[in-house]
């Protein structure tokens, strides 16, 4: 097996394109499983099978557990992305980064704005030996850069069709 590699700090470069270019698409179906419920017994498959996990409602919501779930699932997908995006910078940058970590925490809960659901997120960047000032300001320019980051401040294209 090749030995992994980060990808190429290429991927920071600006694009001047009109339109929306993709670089990656994927697709991943969410079935009910034993509840005919995604939530509480659901089943997520990747088009390339490289995903396929339960999903299980948490216990904290009167679920069994046992599984992972969507909160689990957006916190995993906003971490890595945050901390590819921040270590492509510091390459970039030349600055060298070791044991770097991001915690993401994601809760589910009321909203009082329409008495809804909604999620939160918070991040904590961990950037072990380098001074406060440079951390903060390679943190902030991940937040302009990291697409997750982007979404969570100012939304997504999103559509949602119905088949029959």
């Amino acid at each position: 097996m090749p030995k992994l590699s980060p990808p190429s700090t290429s991927l920071l470069d600006s694009y001047r394109g009109l339109e929306f270019e993709p670089l990656y698409v994927t697709t991943v179906k969410v079935t009910g499983g034993e509840t005919e419920h995604g939530r509480a017994s659901g089943i997520v498959k990747s088009d390339d099978g490289s995903l396929d996990i339960e999903l299980r409602l948490p216990t904290a919501m009167g679920g069994a557990g046992g599984g992972t779930n969507p909160e689990q699932l957006f916190a995993a997908g906003y971490g890595a992305c945050f901390h590819g995006a921040v270590n492509l910078l510091a390459t970039r940058h030349g600055i060298v980064l070791r044991d770097s970590s991001v915690d993401v925490t994601v809760a589910f809960g009321r909203d009082p704005v329409d008495g809804r659901h909604s999620l939160t997120a918070h991040l904590v960047v961990r950037l072990p030996g380098l001074e406060r000032a440079l951390a903060e300001r390679l943190v902030r320019e991940t937040e302009r850069i990291c697409p997750y980051a982007k979404m969570v401040r100012q939304g997504i294209e999103s559509s949602v069709r119905v088949e029959i």
